[in-house]
């Protein structure tokens, strides 16, 4: 995820944050809860929406010893004699779905996930332990990586299973246009794409609060990657598409409750600043094309500062994602040379 641009025309409702582990209340029998991410982007919101005499836990951080010791802590004590009757995983991404199978396996609870997000966590959770595939081994290199940064693929490979607890077996499907009753409202499934393949937001519009997930962020952009597992895809198109979805189907003065940084108004101009963003980076990209190029040579264009070895498979997903973008608008061409590198270059 990398900085954007301070976005104007936002508004942030609340002046202070919930500390570490415990509750704040935003709404009527919405509360947010804070839980730690050991990065950068230090922290994830969780949400919990009141169901009677029951809970709906939407998100549930990184499955780690000290995030599932909070949940403990807070299981025996703010939560004590409630009901966790459904989790809901906006996305499969670790710091989403992590604790699922732990509170699930705890609490007798129900996953609530679309069905794209839950089968692709499971298939990577079955990754943990084997060796880096030649496939992404290929892709990367491809790319441009020199051989320490593909030394460092192969020593990571498999990591998104050490963040995650075991999924449940079985779950229940999200569908764009669902509607979920939470506490005698409606909450309505509103999908995107892009970020991941089938990420859910949740709408009530009796609250006007959106659950946004990694959707919408105020003050960073959500990933946009091209993997090993799908070279050919086009997740900007998908990302771009959502957006203007997003846009036609929500009001511009709904609180939008993100899974990073603070509750905020003005989804409308923040939807914009995301799309122009992403336009001035491919218009940036072409620019670069002009003289051949590689994925990793692209950074410059898309990202403000230097991309240090930790990020750089991230940050290279992101660049595919946007040369993937014009290629199938053919206004840039790719030719593989004899040591299987992929140069790009405008037409």
């Amino acid at each position: 995820m990398a900085a954007t641009a301070p976005a104007h025309g936002l508004h942030y409702e609340f002046a202070d944050t919930p500390a570490t582990g415990s509750t704040q209340p935003v709404a009527d029998g919405v509360r947010w809860l804070r839980m730690p991410l050991p990065f950068a982007l230090a922290h994830i919101n969780l949400w919990l929406l009141d169901d009677g005499d029951a809970c709906v836990v939407v998100d549930t951080g990184l499955n780690t010893s000290k995030v599932t010791a909070l949940w403990s802590t807070l299981l025996d004590g703010e939560l004590a004699g409630r009901r966790i009757e459904r989790v809901v995983c906006t996305h499969m991404h670790p710091d989403h779905l992590g604790n699922a199978g732990w509170l699930c396996e705890r609490t007798g609870a129900e996953l609530y996930m679309t069905r794209q997000e839950y089968l692709y966590g499971r298939v990577l959770v079955g990754d943990t332990g084997r060796p880096a595939p030649a496939a992404g081994l290929d892709f990367y290199r491809a790319a441009g990586f020199p051989d320490d940064a593909l030394e460092r693929y192969r020593e990571t490979f498999g990591m998104f299973g050490r963040y995650v607890s075991a999924p449940p077996d079985r779950y229940r499907r999200l569908e764009d246009g669902d509607r979920l009753a939470i506490g005698g409202r409606d909450w309505h499934v509103v999908v995107g794409n892009g970020h991941s393949p089938e990420h859910a937001c949740l709408y009530c519009p009796e609250l006007n609060l959106l659950l946004s997930g990694d959707q919408v962020l105020p003050t960073i952009s959500s990933n946009i990657g091209v993997w090993p597992t799908e070279p050919q895809a086009n997740p900007l198109a998908d990302w771009l598409a959502s957006i203007e979805k997003l846009h036609a189907r929500l009001p511009d003065d709904v609180l939008v409750l993100p899974a990073h940084g603070r509750p905020f108004r003005g989804l409308h101009a923040r939807l914009e600043a995301l799309r122009d963003e992403h336009l001035d980076g491919l218009e940036a990209l072409e620019t670069l094309c002009r003289e051949p190029l590689r994925a990793v040579d692209a950074f410059p264009a898309l990202f403000r500062s230097e991309v240090p070895p930790s990020e750089m498979i991230m940050a290279t997903a992101e660049a595919l994602a946007h040369q993937e973008w014009p290629i199938a608008g053919a206004r840039i061409e790719i030719e593989r040379d004899a040591d299987g590198v992929d140069w790009y270059r405008r037409r």
